[in-house]
C-alpha cells in the first residue's frame, strides 16, 4: 500500500516512517508539511492511504480531506492527532481511522488492515452530502483532473445556475455542485443572501442602486458585474449595506 504521511512536525513524521518500516506491504512514497502540501502531494503521487495530521498551520487536516475527497480516486485517510476532539469531524470527511499521538505500533497495523476491507465508495455512500461544522477557508472543485482552490476571502459571489454555483473570485470563475444554502449557513458572517440564487461578500459591495428596469442590484469593487437583489430581500440588503 503506498502511503503518504502528512505532519507540520518532523519527528512525528519520522516516528510514523519508523512504524510503517515493520509493516508488511506498506510504502511511504512521499511526506507533506500541511493540508496545501498534502493535497498537491496527493494529486501528484496518488497514494493508496494519507496518514494526516488535524492541528497544522494553513490548511488544517480537515479541510485538507475535504478537498481531496473531491478527486476521481481519492485515497483512504487516516486521521493521527494529538487531539481526540475531533472524531466526528474526521469520519464526516470519510476518514477510516483515527489515531491518537503517540500513535502505537498495534493501533496503527489495525488501522491499516482495516483500509482493506471497506472501499472508498462504500464509505462515500454511507455519509454523502454531510457537511463539517467547521467554517473551510477555501473551496475546491475538480478542473480537468485537478482539485482547484479559491480563498474564501478572494470571492465576490456565489451565483447558483441549475445545478451548479458559479463562483466569481479574484481570478476568475469556477463552477462548484454545493447547494447555496449549505454555503449560506457556512458562511453567513461574511456573505449575504440578496436572491434566492445569490450570496454576496460583505466586503466587495461597493454599491446598492436601481437599474433601467427599476430593479436594486448590488454591484461590487474591483469587477463590472452586479447582481439583482430580490423584493423579499430588498430591505434587509439595504439595512446591512448602510451599516458597512
Amino acid at each position: 500500500m503506498k502511503i503518504l504521511i502528512v505532519d507540520d512536525e518532523p519527528l512525528a513524521r519520522q516516528r510514523l516512517k519508523h512504524l510503517l518500516k515493520s509493516l508488511e506491504h506498506c510504502q511511504v512514497i512521499g511526506e507533506a508539511v500541511n493540508g496545501h502540501d498534502a493535497l498537491e502531494k496527493t494529486q501528484q503521487l496518488e497514494p493508496e492511504l494519507v496518514l494526516m495530521d488535524i492541528r497544522m498551520p494553513g490548511m488544517d487536516g480537515l479541510e485538507a480531506a475535504r478537498h481531496i475527497d473531491l478527486m476521481e480516486n481519492p485515497p483512504l485517510i487516516i486521521f493521527t492527532t494529538a487531539y481526540n476532539e475531533y472524531a466526528l469531524e474526521a469520519f464526516d470527511v470519510h476518514a477510516i481511522g483515527y489515531l491518537v499521538k503517540p500513535v502505537r505500533a498495534e493501533k496503527l497495523e489495525k488501522a491499516i488492515a482495516s483500509a482493506n476491507r471497506p472501499t472508498h465508495i462504500q464509505l462515500n455512500s454511507s455519509n454523502d452530502n454531510q457537511f463539517l461544522s467547521s467554517k473551510r477557508r477555501y473551496i475546491s472543485a475538480r478542473v480537468r483532473g485537478n482539485i482547484e482552490l479559491v480563498a474564501i476571502s478572494d470571492i465576490y459571489y456565489f451565483h447558483a445556475e441549475h445545478k451548479y454555483v458559479d463562483v466569481r473570485h479574484k481570478y476568475g470563475e469556477l463552477l462548484i455542485e454545493e447547494p447555496l444554502k449549505s454555503l449560506e449557513e457556512e458562511f453567513s458572517d461574511s456573505f449575504l443572501r440578496i436572491h434566492r440564487n445569490a450570496l454576496v461578500a460583505t466586503q466587495y459591495i461597493s454599491g446598492f442602486t436601481k437599474n433601467k428596469l427599476g430593479h436594486w442590484q448590488v454591484t461590487f469593487r474591483d469587477i463590472d458585474a452586479s447582481l439583482e437583489v430580490s423584493r423579499r430581500h430588498t430591505a434587509q440588503v439595504r439595512k446591512i449595506i448602510k451599516s458597512l
